[in-house]
């Protein structure tokens, strides 16, 4: 089986190398080797490559700068899947490609009358927000999440064997990604303000390469049959980005000693804002959980609690 691992160089596509190639032929593949803005390269390297199975973890995945660079953006998370998709209709392939919670308006549980808000008071025992489920109404709120969610659209309507993972608030021990960015202010400033009134999964990129690659074998064996579509794949539990943060501190010796840097004779504190306090480009959902119970019916995969995946990246180092 010849596999093509696109964004190999990013966070879930270097987890992922070293899992699939057990499986089969990995064929890894980074920007430069196939540009996923570029569709007639894309083509190209698709009928060059004649993969068996496509592992699409690539994705134009600047939000907030997506909202000036819509056409880009378009053209990597929508235009690009739906070619990969086009391909393994005509070859019989099997695409297996990431998507994201952005694809809701994460208002689910927070407006209304017997409304559950997330609240900056709450962080060490978030507002239970019900979860979303893989048929839930879809309303993306930024360009991201709507070229995220056209590039769903592509991949389903094109007829092609598939597999839609949507998961959140990915992260790992290199990249540019909210740990890093954690790490990084922890050495710079003596307080961190931190959005508390959105909640989520953090989900790190080893347990998403993990939960993949079992996908990936349960499919293969049962031939993907009753076995496609979309799943949803996140760690279990929630917190607020705040809460993320707390807990990123409270391992900063550790994160020093794996990332390198000189210990700090003191953590920062870390303080909890309200979403208006810190206004970007693109708005974010206040809800972004996932439930995964189709991904556990169908494939009895589970990933770990966000906390205890945090702890196994760490000490795996």
């Amino acid at each position: 089986m010849k596999i093509l691992l696109t964004g190999v160089s990013g966070q879930v596509g270097g987890a992922l190398a070293p899992l699939l190639a057990p499986l089969g032929d990995v064929v890894p593949a980074d920007r430069a080797a196939v540009d996923l803005a570029d569709a007639d390269a894309l083509r190209t390297a698709l009928l060059r490559i004649q993969p068996d199975v496509i592992v699409n973890p690539a994705a134009y995945t600047a939000v907030d700068k997506a909202e000036s660079e819509p056409e880009l953006a378009a053209r990597i998370n929508t235009t690009a899947p739906g070619l990969m998709a086009e391909y393994a209709r005509a070859h019989g392939a099997l695409l297996v490609h990431y998507s994201t919670d952005y694809v809701f308006d994460g208002r689910k549980g927070v407006d209304g009358p017997a409304a559950m808000r997330p609240d900056p008071d709450r962080i060490g025992d978030p507002v239970p927000l019900p979860p979303y489920r893989e048929d839930d109404p879809v309303r993306p709120v930024s360009v991201y999440g709507r070229t995220k969610l056209e590039g769903e659209d592509a991949i389903r309507s094109s007829g092609c064997r598939h597999l839609i993972l949507r998961t959140s608030w990915v992260y790992d021990l290199r990249g540019r990604n909210f740990l890093t960015t954690m790490h990084r202010l922890a050495h710079e400033r003596d307080e961190l303000r931190v959005v508390a009134d959105q909640i989520g999964a953090p989900t790190s990129s080893a347990a998403i390469a993990a939960a993949t690659t079992r996908v990936i074998e349960i499919a293969r064996r049962r031939g993907v049959s009753g076995a496609e579509g979309t799943f949803h794949m996140s760690c279990a539990g929630a917190t607020s980005w705040c809460g993320f943060a707390r807990a990123i501190v409270a391992r900063l010796e550790r994160l020093d000693v794996i990332l390198g840097r000189p210990r700090r004779e003191r953590s920062p504190a870390v303080t909890a804002i309200r979403t208006e306090d810190y206004p970007t480009p693109a708005r974010r959902p206040a809800n972004s959980i996932l439930d995964n119970r189709r991904l556990q019916s169908t494939f009895d995969v589970r990933l770990p609690h966000w906390q205890q995946a945090l702890d196994q990246l760490l000490a795996a180092g």
